[in-house]
């Protein structure tokens, strides 16, 4: 498979990660093949650097250094910072407010890789800005309600700590759609079942940064899958993110045009 280049210039190149593909391969996961690092290496004919990650089921925009200097200096960008995050999920229920969450984590632990990890740390900093976008409310009934009620949000993640949107949004009582550890499976089941939701609805819309060799500000975006753009013609949501959207799809009721067959 061929991936997406967003962006690629002498020393970055920014690809859209496909929701279940693996950044880099780890010794957990040594015989995956779908792993986006070898991909684009074999893509562009030379080695990529790692400069931040996005979990496996995660969608959206990735970037990486073309040289080590170059990731050495977009990881000090992301330690330090300066590099704006945009996401958008699909969450359960109403979400409508715009604040910031300020609720620190304790940090994940893996229970092999991090078998040997200290498990008494002290919750670390986390801070996301969340902005409801969109609601809707399906004739479709989960769990003892009669209708199933989603939301579309953006998230400005302030820090990068572990799973910290899929946390943070299942603190609010509104869990993303598709998160199998931190969400809800009677509504991920229903939402995979009526409206094709079946991986985790996060995307990473937006990148916005400096160059660090030319010193330009630099705005990176991802457009949204085939998953994504069903979700939001279902929900009546097109158009509300024209610069993710493809212009490309085809809106239309999948099961509307199943029984009209």
């Amino acid at each position: 498979m061929t991936l997406e280049i967003l962006y690629q210039d002498e020393w970055l190149i920014a690809v859209n990660k496909p929701s279940g593909w693996l950044v880099h391969r780890s010794w957990l996961d040594r015989d995956e093949k779908v792993v986006v690092m070898q991909t684009v290496r074999d893509q562009i004919g030379q080695h990529v650097f790692t400069v931040h990650r996005l979990d496996r089921p995660t969608s959206g925009v990735l970037l990486m250094g073309l040289s080590s200097e170059a990731g050495r200096l977009l990881s000090q960008q992301f330690e330090q910072h300066q590099i704006q995050k945009r996401y958008h999920a699909i969450v359960r229920g109403w979400l409508t407010d715009a604040a910031t969450l300020d609720y620190p984590l304790v940090e994940e632990l893996d229970k092999i890789a991090d078998k040997f990890s200290r498990d008494d740390k002290e919750p670390q900093p986390a801070v996301t800005d969340y902005r409801g976008v969109a609601t809707t409310e399906m004739p479709v009934a989960t769990s003892k309600f009669p209708t199933t009620r989603y939301s579309l949000v953006e998230l400005l993640p302030k820090t990068g700590r572990k799973h910290q949107l899929r946390r943070h949004l299942s603190h609010l009582r509104h869990p993303i759609i598709g998160d199998s550890k931190h969400g809800d499976l009677r509504q991920n089941r229903s939402a995979a079942e009526h409206f094709g939701c079946n991986r985790l609805m996060l995307h990473a819309s937006e990148l916005s940064l400096t160059h660090p060799f030319t010193g330009e500000p630099l705005t990176l975006r991802a457009g949204l899958d085939d998953v994504w753009m069903q979700a939001l013609s279902h929900f009546g949501w097109l158009g509300q993110l024209p610069e993710n959207e493809r212009v490309e799809f085809i809106s239309g009721n999948v099961q509307d045009e199943q029984q009209a067959q």
